[in-house]
């Protein structure tokens, strides 16, 4: 028996599909091979979470190092993501600029620590301004009109919806027979989904100012 059978048979089903989605991005002429890593880094952490919601949870010893290393997995997917934006958007010389924006979560959480407020929550609570960075960086890439950039909103977009359904009311949830945390892992499928269309979609060059 599973020890919390929805979320770890959602994060499975998460899991799968992201995976599949490297797969498939390994056949495609991406500009940018992080795309691909930060797939395959959210693809394992959403595996990582089936076998804690299914088996770790019966652990009270293991249960809180699991979550830390499924978290450090979803960084990592981050970082590559933040890469690849900085790459597609900036230009892959500019790893400085991916290494300052990079320091903003970084720097957040080691802040929060020196005040006593470290934690797995706290980690994933500043990622989220990695990920803001991520969409400011895309909407001057919508403003360069970078072709590119309207699917990744969307998709961005999409993924922090997703995130912001872990907030409802578990009476809510409940009419549909599931927790928040197992609505938000098939609702993340949808971002992941979306984000593969942006990252495989023909690149196309942007129009220059003269043509329009």
């Amino acid at each position: 028996m599973l020890a919390e059978p929805a979320p770890a048979l959602s994060d499975l089903a998460l899991g799968l599909v992201v995976l599949a989605l490297a797969v498939r991005l390994g056949r495609a002429p991406l500009a940018n091979r992080h795309w691909r890593t930060s797939f395959w880094w959210a693809g394992f952490a959403a595996l990582a979470g089936f076998v804690h919601h299914g088996f770790v949870k019966y652990s009270d010893r293991w249960d809180a190092p699991s979550w830390a290393v499924i978290s450090a997995m979803v960084v990592i997917a981050v970082s590559y993501l933040l890469a690849a934006t900085v790459a597609e958007v900036l230009g892959p010389r500019h790893h400085r600029t991916f290494w300052l924006l990079r320091s903003i979560g970084i720097i957040a959480y080691a802040c929060l620590a020196v005040t006593g407020h470290a934690g797995v929550a706290a980690l994933l609570a500043c990622e989220s301004l990695t990920m803001i960075s991520i969409l400011i960086l895309w909407g001057v890439a919508a403003r360069r009109r970078n072709p590119m950039a309207g699917p990744m909103i969307v998709a961005l977009a999409a993924s922090g919806a997703a995130a912001g359904t872990k907030a409802l009311d578990p009476d809510v949830t409940g009419r549909v027979a599931l927790d928040p945390t197992s609505v938000y892992h098939l609702a993340q499928i949808a971002g992941m989904v979306l984000l593969y269309l942006a990252v495989s979609a023909p690149r196309r060059p942007a129009p220059s100012p003269a043509t329009g």
